[in-house]
């Protein structure tokens, strides 16, 4: 096409797309600059420019077009994306964080966007928004498959995905280590030697060494504890009262049992697929495991408590595992006929789950660690649940059991504050760096 003659803008934009077909980038940006001496305001025509003077390094008119057009289409994610980047380079980096955030309200997924944060963020001196912001980035990426190694990682990013992951190595370790420190003070560095090396295992940068393969905790492995599935009801004191009241226990059980109330699916009602994976029948009825809550997740259910005064008053006399958002766990766990709880493991080694059988039929049982138990009506039994478990029901009854959890007491004082601490600290920076939802 002849630019000697005066173009309409509609064949500008129609030679530029030509170009572009056939490779031609360069006649393609031509027709592209006439294309904005006609329409000053053509925000195709400032974003393909700006795009070209950034590729060549021409930072301050790729700033300028991009300013123009995100001005004209505040919400495009392409072109704030672009403008953020174009700001970054040019070392703007206070407008540059302002405009990649405000892409990502838009477009939460995009991880190279949120790696380009990460560097605007740690250039401004804000270390621990550049942790999260780069923690968030490559969980994001990697749960899609991506830097997980060299070739899941694009050539222009690699080695900014190599400095992110280890700036947030090392932060990550600063982070938690900070949390302890007010516990070396209290008790002393000694005091903590296994909480040091629990968190070196948690961060990856030593092997966890378990001596019983059968032991795989989920989360947190504390280091230095005996590896055993069962526990010697002499390490529990507090056992013989608990038992003592199973009667009282029951009779409140099935109060609840008859009337029906409050049983939720232990799993969730949406599991979903979980449900699948965790539960199998044995039988034409479909597989039921439902959970009558005191606590879960360390939140208290006190319309159960006021139900069930006397298990309630038990329960909060016992030395359970109180950690925010994550402990005690404490329930009826009422399991239907032909339930079978398929093996699973749990979180942690630091704490202990303690079954008070309730209502046992016949061909009840569960297996920990390949060591088969039977229960015994109002004998409890204490197992290390991050060891390979399961549990069924193959009569034609309900089975019930008290569920709750208590500290490993091979932990000391010391090491049962700091975990504490750990785990919350933990859990606050996971859910801070959780990966976007998809749309």
């Amino acid at each position: 096409m002849d630019m000697t003659h005066p173009l309409t803008p509609e064949a500008c934009r129609r030679a530029a797309h030509e170009r572009l077909q056939r490779r031609d980038p360069e006649t393609a940006e031509q027709f592209f600059r006439h294309l904005l001496e006609l329409l000053p305001h053509d925000v195709e025509a400032l974003s393909f420019l700006a795009s070209r003077h950034y590729a060549r390094g021409e930072l301050v008119p790729a700033r300028d077009l991009s300013l123009h057009a995100v001005a004209r289409e505040p919400e495009r994610v392409d072109l704030l994306q672009l403008l953020g980047a174009v700001q970054l380079a040019n070392g703007d980096f206070g407008d540059a964080a302002g405009t990649l955030q405000r892409s990502l309200q838009l477009a939460p997924q995009a991880f190279v966007v949120r790696l380009q944060l990460g560097v605007a963020q740690e250039q401004l001196g804000r270390a621990h928004d550049a942790l999260v912001t780069w923690y968030t980035a490559i969980r994001t990426a990697q749960n899609q498959g991506r830097w997980t190694n060299d070739q899941t990682t694009a050539p222009a990013v690699r080695e900014l995905v190599k400095y992110a992951i280890n700036y947030v190595n090392r932060e990550r370790r600063r982070l938690f280590s900070e949390v302890l420190e007010p516990l070396r003070d209290r008790y002393g560095a000694s005091e903590l030697t296994r909480v040091e090396q629990s968190l070196s295992i948690y961060l990856g940068e030593q092997p966890a060494n378990i001596p019983d393969a059968r032991q795989q905790p989920k989360f947190l492995y504390f280091a230095g504890v005996p590896s055993q599935p069962y526990y010697e009801r002499s390490r529990f004191p507090w056992l013989e009262a608990l038992e003592q009241a199973t009667d009282d226990i029951r009779g409140e059980l099935e109060e609840q049992l008859g009337a029906a109330r409050d049983l939720e699916p232990f799993l969730g009602t949406s599991a979903g697929a979980a449900t699948g994976e965790m539960l199998k029948s044995w039988g034409k009825d479909e597989a039921a495991w439902d959970a009558y809550f005191f606590y879960r997740h360390g939140k208290r259910y006190d319309d159960h408590c006021a139900a069930c005064p006397i298990t309630a008053g038990i329960l909060d006399r016992l030395p359970l595992v109180r950690i925010r958002d994550h402990a005690p766990e404490t329930l009826f766990s009422v399991l239907r006929p032909g339930t079978h709880i398929l093996p699973h493991r749990g979180v942690t080694n630091t704490r202990l789950v303690t079954h008070l059988p309730l209502i046992v039929p016949d061909h009840c049982a569960i297996n920990v660690g390949g060591q088969e138990h039977v229960w015994q009506p109002g004998k409890c039994v204490t197992f290390d649940d991050t060891f390979l478990h399961e549990a069924w029901n193959r009569s034609g009854e309900t089975r019930v059991v008290l569920i709750l959890d208590s500290w490993n007491p091979d932990l000391s004082e010391a090491e049962r504050a700091a975990v504490t601490d750990l785990v919350e600290a933990i859990s606050d920076f996971n859910d801070a760096t959780a990966p976007p939802a998809q749309a």
